[in-house]
């Protein structure tokens, strides 16, 4: 449809100021009017044959579309100055040149203005859209991109969570296989029973086979660039205020869990680690604003965990730090991994939440 509108305007044209009667003039701008069928596939060529028909026809329409579509397809712009040349000079110059005079001053420079004018016009519409097909081209380069970017930076996130996760199961698998093979130790030396014995030498043998199956597979994960921290003992929720304390934030703890609860330790270093994304976060998008972390227990000894923060204060400068909210990503797949759950939306006061739960056991 697109291809055949611009061919019956510039036929209609060419019927409307050739009109009445068959001749050369009307024949040659019927024929620059059907050459633009084939105006993107030879672009030059159609507006060669188009020529003729604004000089001899007195056509417009024609001669502008096909130049409208050198200036479109081709770059060069010194071939496009030629073309808007030949077209201005078939514009001024009448058919037959014999006309041709300069007695009338004003009129004929009201010609060459009208020529230039004519033969500019479909150049620099032809540029300005070939530039925006361009724009739009590099547009969407760059968005594709930046969706590539942000899947592989999701998948570090996580692939560093699972790392982290590795480590952590390392810490508590690691300590109690320790422990089971110490009391099989303490069996094999204690008991007098031989068959006893045997059992608790078998069970000490497959305690120290798994500790080193264990660290093999945590080396191959830290020596991949999964992880690259050393395997020191991780943080528990009673080592929230000293994390708080080094925030350096406008922060009010209020912890009203009962001290006896036993949790376990996949637990609370999941906890400890949603504080601290959410206190990183608040340093990075809402400077100044005061947080509120809140722990709490429900009927069914479910750790909830509460941070809050207002909005951000206009007076204090912001960081600059790059964030992408990928560690939510991390954080809500701990969650889910203990039988969790966890939510992060913007409040109506300008501020942010994010909410966690653990069951006890994890």
């Amino acid at each position: 449809m697109l291809l055949v509108v611009p061919v019956l305007i510039a036929a209609l044209d060419a019927v409307l100021v050739n009109w009445p009667g068959p001749g050369l003039d009307l024949g040659v701008s019927l024929l620059a009017a059907v050459a633009l069928l084939w105006r993107r596939r030879f672009p030059l060529t159609v507006f060669a044959v188009t020529l003729p028909g604004i000089y001899i026809g007195y056509i417009w329409f024609a001669p502008m579309i096909a130049l409208y579509t050198v200036a479109t397809l081709r770059p060069d712009r010194r071939l496009l100055v030629g073309a808007a040349a030949l077209l201005a000079v078939a514009h001024f110059l009448p058919y037959p040149i014999s006309e041709l005079s300069f007695d009338d001053r004003r009129e004929v420079a009201l010609q060459f203005v009208d020529a230039c004018v004519t033969a500019a016009t479909p150049v620099a519409l032809g540029l300005l859209t070939r530039t925006r097909r361009e724009l739009a081209s590099r547009l969407d380069e760059l968005t594709r991109s930046r969706a590539r970017e942000d899947r592989l930076l999701a998948d570090q996130v996580l692939a560093t969570e699972r790392a982290r996760l590795a480590r952590e199961m390392h810490d508590v698998v690691a300590h109690q296989v320790s422990l089971i093979s110490l009391q099989a130790g303490a069996v094999q030396i204690s008991t007098g029973d031989a068959q006893a014995r045997e059992g608790a030498r078998r069970i000490r043998e497959l305690s120290v086979r798994t500790l080193e199956e264990l660290r093999h597979m945590v080396g191959i994960l830290r020596a991949a660039g999964a992880d690259t921290e050393e395997l020191t003992p991780q943080p528990r929720l009673a080592d929230l205020p000293r994390l708080i304390e080094l925030s350096a934030l406008d922060v009010t703890y209020e912890n009203t869990c009962g001290a006896r609860t036993a949790r376990s330790e996949a637990v609370e270093r999941a906890a400890f680690r949603t504080v601290q994304e959410a206190l990183t976060n608040a340093r990075k998008h809402a400077p100044g604003a005061h947080v509120r972390v809140r722990l709490a227990e429900d009927a069914a000894e479910t750790l909830l965990v509460e941070i809050r923060n207002g909005p951000p204060d206009a007076a204090v400068p912001a960081p600059g730090l790059p964030g992408g909210g990928h560690g939510l990503v991390g954080l809500r797949e701990r969650a889910q991994s203990l039988g969790g759950t966890m939510e992060a939306h913007a409040t109506r006061e300008g501020g942010f939440v994010v909410r966690a739960g653990f069951p006890r056991e994890g």
